[in-house]
């Protein structure tokens, strides 16, 4: 039987595939810190499951690889805001 840590990491990696989340959606998701979702999904993750593992890591470096435009688009939203 796998430890509680190790449930929580399988739950979070089931999570950000099946929703594509980021680290962030995750962490509110689940109600615990980013760092503690990272930890999980690529140390902790990798031991449990690596086939999850594997498709957890391709999802987050979609997510890296664009957070530049979300950075973008949530500084427009924000001074659109301002400006009404």
């Amino acid at each position: 039987m796998k430890n509680p840590v190790e449930e929580r990491a399988i739950e979070l990696g089931s999570y950000i595939v099946e929703n594509k989340a980021t680290v962030r959606a995750a962490a509110k998701q689940f109600g615990i810190s980013k760092s503690t979702v990272h930890m999980d999904v690529a140390t902790r993750l990798k031991k449990v499951n690596p086939q999850l593992f594997v498709q957890v890591r391709e999802i987050l470096e979609i997510n890296k690889a664009q957070r530049h435009i979300r950075g973008g688009i949530a500084t427009k939203e924000k001074y659109e805001k301002t400006k009404v």
